[in-house]
């Protein structure tokens, strides 16, 4: 018996510090956004669009949600689940820098803020980071979903090498992989297509015309485009008898899967945290397939 004697205050004292110990492992959203910069860590500077944009960084992490945009029907996916940290890759807001001052007074704003403040949300878009820290994550994403691995050019993720085919069975590909509701091609149809170049998202004009000017590019795969600008460009060049077309999967298909390998990603980096991937969606649809099911239903 006078063994036990010394023992059982150490039994005591290691009951004592158990809920210090307990307490000392919850993770923060300001401690877990760390984590993730560090994951991407791309120098973003001063003016990055890479932060919190709504809720209390001194939160305790119950989840982690990761999606192209956090819509309304995200953020109740992302509730139902327990997810309170949620990741998006576009603005919660409705404009590039979620600037509030237009929509101060928007009913639809609104609402959104009061329930992102009423479950206790945190949102942190991660756009810069993830796109600068070479190879761009998203379009790895874009890759991957493609399964387009072996066709991509040594040294230049964004162009890939295709068995040849046309550009109406390029579409028809792209639409049947990604399940697009909108697809969008300007060019002939008979076109014969061997190299393809892929900017998802909206890069702009002078980078997708830049590419479409290359000599190794048939086809440029991107994400959206104004109608007025690349989309013009594109019909005028197969207008001239130029071997080039323009295909438009739209925003959200072209990134979503980057923000899928993030969700991958992330799961290494907080290996004790669940971290899902809510698919945001297609905001749009074609009327000859109406969408079935909503964002929720899609995910996994």
């Amino acid at each position: 018996m006078r063994l036990l004697a010394p023992v059982l205050p150490l039994i005591g004292l290691l009951l004592v510090s158990l809920p210090v110990a307990a307490s000392a492992q919850k993770l923060t959203a300001a401690e877990a956004i760390h984590r993730i910069q560090q994951r991407y860590p791309a120098a973003v500077g001063a003016d990055t669009v890479d932060t919190i944009k709504a809720g209390d960084p001194d939160t305790v992490v119950t989840g982690i949600a990761t999606t192209f945009l956090d819509t309304m029907d995200v953020l109740r996916e992302a509730v139902r689940r327990g997810d309170n940290l949620v990741i998006t890759h576009e603005p919660t807001f409705y404009n590039h820098r979620d600037d509030a001052a237009f929509f101060k007074d928007d009913p639809v704003y609104r609402e959104k803020l009061a329930f992102l403040a009423q479950y206790h949300l945190v949102v942190f878009r991660l756009h810069d980071g993830i796109h600068g820290t070479p190879p761009d994550h998203i379009e790895l994403g874009l890759i991957k979903a493609l399964g387009w691995q072996s066709y991509v050019k040594s040294g230049d993720p964004f162009s890939a090498t295709l068995p040849r085919t046309t550009l109406a069975q390029l579409a028809e590909t792209l639409r049947t992989k990604l399940k697009i509701q909108t697809l969008r091609v300007v060019g002939n149809p008979d076109l014969p297509v061997t190299h393809v170049a892929l900017l998802p998202g909206a890069s702009g004009l002078q980078k997708q015309v830049t590419v479409l000017r290359r000599d190794d590019v048939d086809v440029l795969i991107a994400g959206e485009a104004s109608e007025w600008e690349t989309v013009e460009y594109a019909r005028d060049a197969a207008a001239q008898g130029r071997h080039k077309a323009l295909i438009l999967l739209g925003h959200e298909v072209s990134e979503e899967s980057g923000m899928e390998q993030c969700a991958e990603d992330l799961r290494e980096v907080f290996p004790g945290v669940r971290v899902d991937h809510i698919v945001a969606g297609q905001p749009m649809w074609n009327a000859e397939r109406p969408p079935a099911g909503n964002a929720a239903e899609r995910s996994h």
